[in-house]
């Protein structure tokens, strides 16, 4: 079987009609109108062997709600015959958390299958049967995967070839370096008495560069000390 090189996005999920949803506008929508990645939406349900198109059961060892089953999420994923080196994620509260680091990895890659959980979770056995890695968007509980698949989709979509206006976009942004990006501004000159920094007009690139580079490191320290003490080497940790 030959597989096409071009990223795509294989996504599991018991509502295909969410997608493309965001991702068929602005940028992401515009890329994939254009043909520079592809994206395909699967139905959980199709994979299912009842009448019911039934996908989940009662919790073993009981408590509320329901689980995705095993043997249907593994269907689905074989039914999906993606390129063996293709990433299989899981959308995830408990799983690693999504970094822009993690996004050039994934961008720079294939593309991934993406399983989109719903209701109380995925049968354990599946997502070791299967190789899923567990990704979170952030330490909160969604009412499913979808919309963490899409947010994880559209960070990767917009690194990747020819998507970006300007080569430099992304250089610069919150997290490229390990930082949160510097505050923007542009015209009118005055906003509400609010000036824009004189040194921003200053046409002296260096100094300008300086700034930047400053406030990054300042906006890092103050809202987001653990990334500061990444990059300083630190431990984030109060001696007692």
């Amino acid at each position: 079987m030959t597989y096409q090189t071009l990223w795509r996005a294989t996504v599991l999920t018991l509502f295909p009609e969410m997608f493309p949803g965001p991702l068929g506008v602005s940028l992401a929508g515009r890329a994939l109108a254009s043909g520079l990645w592809a994206l395909e939406a699967r139905d959980i349900r199709d994979s299912a062997t009842d009448r019911h198109r039934s996908v989940d059961d009662t919790p073993a060892g009981g408590g509320p709600g329901m689980v995705l089953r095993a043997d249907i999420l593994a269907a689905a994923i074989d039914a999906a015959d993606i390129a063996p080196d293709r990433p299989r994620l899981l959308m995830s509260p408990r799983g690693r958390p999504l970094t822009q680091s993690l996004i050039a990895e994934l961008a720079s890659g294939p593309g991934p299958l993406i399983a989109c959980g719903r209701f109380e979770g995925v049968d354990e056995r599946v997502i070791e049967a299967r190789r899923l890695a567990e990704v979170s968007i952030g330490d909160y509980v969604l009412s499913g995967g979808e919309i963490a698949a899409m947010a994880l989709i559209d960070a990767c979509v917009r690194l990747l070839p020819g998507v970006m206006g300007k080569q430099a976009s992304g250089v610069d942004e919150s997290f490229s370096e390990g930082l949160l990006e510097y505050p923007q501004y542009t015209r009118p000159q005055e906003f509400e008495g609010r000036q824009i920094p004189e040194i921003l007009t200053s046409g002296d690139h260096a100094k300008v560069a300086a700034w930047r580079q400053a406030q990054s490191e300042a906006l890092t320290r103050a809202r987001r000390p653990d990334l500061w003490a990444v990059r300083r080497g630190t431990k984030n940790t109060t001696d007692g």
